[in-house]
């Protein structure tokens, strides 16, 4: 049985919280309808999409799986996977790896760290028109500063054996972020922890694999998974420099559907591809989470 005071007062929280429970989603309904309208919606439709032939113009056509079946037949599909696996695989863990040697090099007591740290992260706010077309020309077979200062004869952008790999040393450039992360990642680590362990006769190696990289280790989990979703999504940067080429060695995932949906006007199995990749990058991150288990190391609150 409730008491006089329970009573009385009962009414009065269940409007308190029958008001916070409509301020709540007032205050989320534009993004409710957002994500509605302009995420899954489309995300839907795109679905829907699969099982059409359509080319934009005229009416959609069912043809059940059809589009699915082709992408066991479709050798540019081949092509797109291994240049998106390749560029994934290589330029994913070269911008950890140097964006961690850079955050330790700025977190020591060098002069001019703030100077450092705002160099690096400039390139990441350029825009990407503007980067692609800076990377153009020191990539540019003559004269171009790479062949340059080099002393190369390069067809770096021409050569499908090099395309790919100045389009992964390219991506080096905009590690900004990266970079402000791990620093950030690396000021958290207690400096005792740091002082016992010189204290117990660790080195500066020792130190940096048994206590930085496990206090940090949340945080490459981090980078390591928005990287690959990233890197699969890579599309501006080949659309501008290469278009995909040459010989499709920079046919990146995004940029071949970007070619079948609004160039070839292949709508259907251009959602097909897509659905794909969306397949491709949820499988990535579930594993990537289910293999943090074994190195990812957090620290208790109690």
């Amino acid at each position: 049985m409730l008491s006089y005071k329970e009573k009385l007062f009962k009414p009065r929280v269940s409007r308190l919280k029958a008001g916070e429970w409509r301020d709540g989603w007032l205050f989320a309904t534009p993004f409710v309808i957002g994500f509605i309208l302009f995420w899954l919606g489309p995300m839907l439709y795109s679905l829907f999409i699969v099982t059409q032939d359509w080319n934009l113009l005229s009416k959609p056509e069912f043809v059940g799986m059809g589009n699915i079946i082709r992408l066991f037949n479709d050798p540019l599909l081949v092509k797109s996977l291994k240049a998106t696996a390749l560029y994934t695989f290589l330029s994913v863990p070269l911008q950890i790896i140097i964006a961690l040697l850079l955050a330790l090099a700025l977190n020591s007591q060098i002069k001019g760290r703030i100077f450092f740290r705002t160099i690096f992260f400039l390139p990441t706010i350029v825009p990407v028109v503007a980067v692609a077309l800076g990377w153009l020309q020191i990539f540019y077979p003559s004269g171009g500063l790479l062949n340059y200062y080099l002393d190369l004869n390069v067809r770096w952008l021409l050569n499908p054996r090099f395309a790919l790999l100045a389009l992964i040393l390219m991506s080096l450039w905009t590690i900004g972020t990266q970079l402000v992360i791990c620093l950030a990642g690396l000021q958290n680590i207690p400096t005792e922890m740091l002082d016992a362990a010189r204290v117990d006769g660790a080195n500066s190696w020792q130190q940096f694999i048994h206590i930085t990289i496990p206090m940090i280790s949340p945080v490459l989990l981090y980078l390591l998974i928005i990287g690959v979703i990233n890197s699969f999504q890579v599309f501006s940067i080949a659309l501008i420099m290469t278009n995909g080429g040459p010989m499709n060695s920079t046919l990146f995932m995004v940029l071949y559907i970007y070619t079948l949906g609004f160039k070839r006007f292949d709508m259907g199995y251009a959602a097909t591809v897509a659905w794909l990749l969306f397949v491709m990058v949820m499988a990535f991150t579930v594993v990537q989470f289910k293999l943090a288990n074994k190195w990812v190391f957090y620290e208790s609150k109690d």
